[in-house]
């Protein structure tokens, strides 16, 4: 292999490539393991996994396609979808909910069932935050529940939300292994070691595949590309922001009404269309809808 200067020691999780090479092949599949029975604090104790189909289909052709990141089944047949949702959405909870639907349905049987279903957890490591209101409440589990008794009413379907700009903990403040993940999560392409605090075998594991100068040349390739993508798309996001609240800002102030800020939004949004911007990211910068996009 040709000689090659790296920037980082480590892949960034959060680029499309670094996530599926880590949690997403079947070499390093006890790192999904590991990672998922840390979520659920040993309620549910996943010994192995099966990586399932990504890309699905709706009951008919006019349905929207569906691709996860990471789909697979436990032992015991329960579903489990890991997402890295790398940028906020305006309708992220309803998406979430959308992409349930997919491994309920497919539980279907013809002819005669008795609609007994096996349990889903949906997994959604977020690069965001949308819970403005708790700084510190950053792992969410949400289920189904009665408003009256408060008790859970349907406990086969989970939501778990981790909003990773929240965790700040340092290496000598983790304390148990959800925390030593999400540690390595948030930091792992910053890293220039593997931090002392991470000795159990399983980061042996995980500091080896992270390791960018063992990649081979494809794989580097590959990397590359998708770190190209994720910093193209960060930066579109970042500079967006920024200029959808400044301009909106200074709006505001003139004006002093809403309407001058959902001007400037469309303002901007027009501008990243003119430039080739896709829809969605456009939606999430602007707070617009799809729809109000393609109108402009």
């Amino acid at each position: 292999m040709e000689s090659r200067e790296f920037r980082d020691r480590y892949v960034n999780p959060y680029t499309d490539f670094g996530f599926k090479k880590l949690f997403g092949t079947e070499i390093n599949k006890d790192l999904l393991i590991s990672f998922i029975n840390s979520l659920l604090h040993g309620r549910e104790v996943v010994k192995d996994l099966t990586y399932l189909n990504t890309e699905h289909l709706g009951i008919s052709e006019a349905d929207r396609k569906a691709v996860f990141d990471v789909y697979c089944e436990n032992e015991n047949g329960e579903k489990i979808l890991v997402e890295m949702q790398r940028g906020i959405q305006q309708y992220f909870k309803d998406r979430s909910l959308y992409y349930a639907t997919f491994p309920i349905r497919e539980q279907g049987q013809k002819g005669e069932w008795d609609y007994q279903l096996k349990s889903v957890y949906i997994i959604g490591i977020l690069n965001f935050t949308f819970d403005k209101d708790n700084d510190n409440y950053f792992h969410h589990e949400v289920q189904l529940f009665d408003n009256q008794t408060k008790e859970v009413f349907y406990d086969k379907l989970t939501f778990i939300y981790l909003e990773m700009p929240k965790f700040n903990k340092t290496e000598d403040e983790l304390t148990d292994m959800f925390e030593k993940w999400l540690f390595v999560l948030r930091n792992l392409s910053r890293l220039m070691e593997r931090p002392k605090a991470l000795q159990e075998r399983i980061f042996t594991k995980l500091f080896e595949a992270a390791e960018i100068a063992k990649f081979t040349k494809v794989e580097y390739d590959n990397y590359e590309e998708s770190l190209k993508i994720y910093r193209d798309w960060k930066n579109t996001i970042d500079t967006a922001k920024k200029i959808s609240w400044e301009e909106g800002h200074e709006k505001g102030k003139e004006e002093g009404k809403e309407e001058g800020r959902e001007e400037k939004a469309a303002e901007m949004a027009r501008s990243l269309k003119a430039e080739g911007v896709p829809v969605n990211i456009i939606a999430k910068c602007s707070g617009l809808s799809e729809d109000q996009i393609n109108t402009l």
